[in-house]
């Protein structure tokens, strides 16, 4: 034990010997954790769009302001034909055309029907889809409205309709930054934590001070674990203030206990601070484990659930997620923050991260050779 305390003691002096590593582990972290959920938007707005309108009535003119003050699109090119606004779509000055046919009103009033036009730019095929989809809402508002004047007027017999009531579970304002802030939590955690432990023996090598190591009576699984603590503690610093952050700064209060958050943090950080370790262990200098700790990470990331559901990924995505330790906490942090869950709900995450960490850090304390 006490070989281990004065390893624990060596490693915290030397990380903080640096002074630009209190700002690379709390400053940097907690600034993107402010910026990035205000980028990180699920829902589309500002979308440009071009009208073509050939009816010039009263319908058509309620159709378009009802539309523009909607919030979700703006109103960037009136043109007189089709041609002319698709123009504007090859340009990329805008998203959609509306195109109105002539005597629209005339056909709505005296035969029931009419027919709009959609055009969208479907280079970006979210934007497109989402737009279409907001912008098909809102004409069946519009269309809505316009057979409640006409059974008011009356001009049809009033006949049954079926009304939806529904209700949002777990998120009921529909908040992305409550769904989103979470994740990119993890996601820092997990850069701070894979990046600093795979430089960390790579860092003895380049030093030389790792063949007086090795030639001291220290056990492996103490060195490993000499190099594990300190930054394990330093991870949950940062988890910390990264909770502070998202509840100060945007007023998110875990449904849960912050207690189940910091149980499994614990074991998740085990679990991928020994897989730095382990790549610490093979590789042979700094811009080697930087690279490869990039690599992982940029996956893990991209298959973590993110910025997409693994639900909509492709099965053999699926199968590769249930063998990235980042799913399981970003599921668990949306879990706790949302839904309000305990550590009863999130036993199958907990045994898979304990298999994680116990299987990288056995590998890692293996592969460690100690050569006198």
């Amino acid at each position: 034990m006490r070989a281990l305390k004065f390893l624990l003691q060596k490693e915290l002096r030397q990380i903080f010997r640096d002074p630009s590593i209190f700002f690379i582990l709390f400053i940097m972290p907690m600034i993107q954790l402010m910026v990035l959920p205000l980028a990180a938007d699920y829902e589309i707005k500002n979308i440009n769009l071009g009208v073509v309108n050939h009816d010039h009535s009263g319908y058509s003119r309620k159709l378009i302001n009802k539309i523009v003050s909607s919030g979700y699109f703006r109103l960037k090119d009136y043109s007189s034909t089709f041609s002319q606004a698709l123009r504007g779509i090859e340009l990329d000055k805008t998203d959609l055309v509306l195109e109105i046919p002539a005597q629209f009103e005339r056909k709505l009033v005296k035969e029931n029907e009419s027919t709009i036009l959609v055009a969208a730019n479907a280079i970006n095929g979210v934007k497109a889809g989402l737009g279409s989809a907001y912008i098909q809402g809102i004409i069946g508002d519009f269309n809505q409205d316009v057979r409640m004047q006409w059974i008011q007027a009356p001009r049809f017999n009033p006949q049954p309709t079926i009304d939806v009531e529904y209700s949002d579970w777990y998120n009921p304002d529909m908040n992305y930054r409550d769904f989103m802030v979470p994740g990119i939590l993890v996601m820092l955690v997990t850069m701070i934590g894979s990046s600093f432990a795979s430089n960390n023996i790579v860092r003895e090598k380049e030093m030389g001070t790792i063949e007086q190591i090795n030639v001291s009576p220290i056990k492996k699984t103490q060195f490993i674990l000499g190099k594990l603590i300190p930054f394990w503690m330093l991870a949950l610093a940062v988890l910390t203030v990264g909770l502070f952050i998202a509840r100060i700064f945007y007023g998110i209060v875990p449904l849960g206990h912050y207690l189940t958050i910091y149980v499994f943090a614990s074991i998740y950080l085990l679990a991928i601070l020994g897989l730095g370790l382990l790549m610490s262990t093979y590789a042979q200098t700094q811009q080697q484990s930087m690279l490869v700790s990039f690599f992982v990470t940029m996956v893990f990331n991209l298959l973590s659930g993110l910025y997409t559901p693994i639900e909509s990924m492709p099965q053999w995505a699926q199968i590769i997620t249930r063998l990235n330790p980042v799913s399981y906490f970003i599921e668990v942090m949306r879990m706790v923050v949302l839904k309000g869950s305990g550590l009863a709900d999130i036993k199958y995450q907990i045994l898979a991260l304990l298999g994680f960490a116990v299987f990288f850090n056995g590998w890692a304390i293996v592969n460690y050779k100690k050569r006198s």
